[in-house]
């Protein structure tokens, strides 16, 4: 939560998710909006987040979001941190990584002033979501793993 005051700055954030009650408080000051939606159902989070320009992935210490795969899925530029597994699932072509955070609100900035570019990287983020994390990967994997045990 501590960077998410320097990304409202920037261009203003929605925030969802368990536990982000309250946090209206860090956006004080601020010319830009941080609005917090809170926990809501799939549906309704897939829906709000289709409506957005990209998902930003602030995250250091988790392996990998379920969040971040749902966005990519949703065909949204991944704007994040270059930790976690965040380096290996996003492609360059499909959002912006870095350790900088003046070059992640740059590409916000970017994000929202160039339609036609998000697009592009929404339409490489879905395309890598779909072939790392898509069902038919999944489960020829299994079907991989359920031929080698039945052989050996």
């Amino acid at each position: 939560t501590d960077l998410l005051p320097r990304f409202a700055d920037a261009i203003g954030i929605d925030v969802y998710g368990v536990g982000c009650d309250g946090l209206e408080f860090l956006a004080a000051g601020s010319d830009e909006p941080l609005r917090v939606w809170g926990e809501l159902p799939a549906d309704r989070l897939h829906t709000a987040m289709g409506r957005r320009r990209c998902y930003l992935h602030p995250i250091r210490w988790t392996s990998l979001g379920l969040s971040l795969i749902e966005a990519m899925h949703l065909g949204m530029p991944v704007v994040g941190l270059a930790t976690t597994e965040a380096v290996e699932a996003v492609p360059p072509d499909a959002g912006v990584l870095s350790t900088s955070v003046d070059v992640l609100t740059d590409a916000l900035r970017m994000l929202r002033h160039e339609p036609a570019w998000a697009t592009q990287m929404g339409k490489h983020a879905r395309e890598a979501a779909l072939a790392r994390y898509g069902l038919p990967r999944f489960l020829a994997d299994w079907d991989r793993l359920i031929t080698q045990v039945t052989k050996g």
